[in-house]
């Protein structure tokens, strides 16, 4: 059977398991849910995960959540191609880095949509011009952690983590030009971005309602 992968469009942590499903070419059967018509909260779907959250999988009997957790499970279950570097240390760089970006980057983006996108009564530009500078004092945190090509000089996991946090900068951009970060992305950001979106699989993995 193949394994299912309950997927919500636009979230990151979802995106990151459809990257690494898609490069390791795990057959899958994608569910979309709906976070707009309520279906994560639907009775059948918290009959699989009481949480409510995406991304899931349920794989040879296995259900399981938390993206990290998910990568990992994916890493050891299907180890070709790998997505964890065969040096030891390397290999624990490449989980540091994916540590730093959901404890760090991953609350810096959410505080930026909180201001923007999510707000909630008239625009605080006091909130705002603070959410970008957060981003920019992380930003060149991560940019100086590239090593060649991606983080750990080779794709890995932690490229999958960090990646769909920095392009919901840019989409707060695209949405509401001058809320997001404009220009102001690192260099070699913005290069190791356009490496990441030249992968054959990657269109495919684009939220789809980015694409309406």
């Amino acid at each position: 059977m193949a394994l299912t992968f309950y997927y919500g469009s636009g979230s990151p942590f979802a995106w990151k398991v459809w990257l690494t499903l898609e490069h390791k070419r795990i057959p899958y059967e994608l569910k979309a849910l709906s976070f707009d018509k309520g279906d994560t909260r639907s009775p059948a779907f918290l009959a699989v995960n009481p949480r409510g959250k995406v991304p899931t999988i349920v794989d040879d009997g296995l259900v399981l959540w938390e993206s990290a957790a998910i990568v990992e499970y994916l890493e050891e279950r299907y180890p070709e191609p790998c997505l964890l570097p065969r040096d030891v240390k390397a290999r624990a760089l490449a989980r540091r880095i994916a540590a730093e970006s959901e404890s760090f980057l991953t609350p810096a983006v959410n505080e930026l949509f909180r201001v923007t996108l999510f707000r909630e009564g008239p625009e605080d530009a006091d909130a705002l011009a603070k959410a970008q500078a957060r981003l920019m004092d992380e930003l060149p945190r991560f940019e100086a952690q590239l090593s060649g090509d991606f983080f750990v000089g080779e794709l890995s996991l932690a490229d999958f983590t960090v990646y769909p946090q920095v392009r919901n900068i840019k989409r707060i951009e695209q949405r509401a030009p001058g809320k997001g970060l404009g220009d102001r992305i690192p260099a070699r950001l913005e290069a190791w971005m356009k490496r990441i979106e030249a992968l054959p699989y990657y269109a495919k993995t684009t939220p789809p309602h980015w694409k309406a």
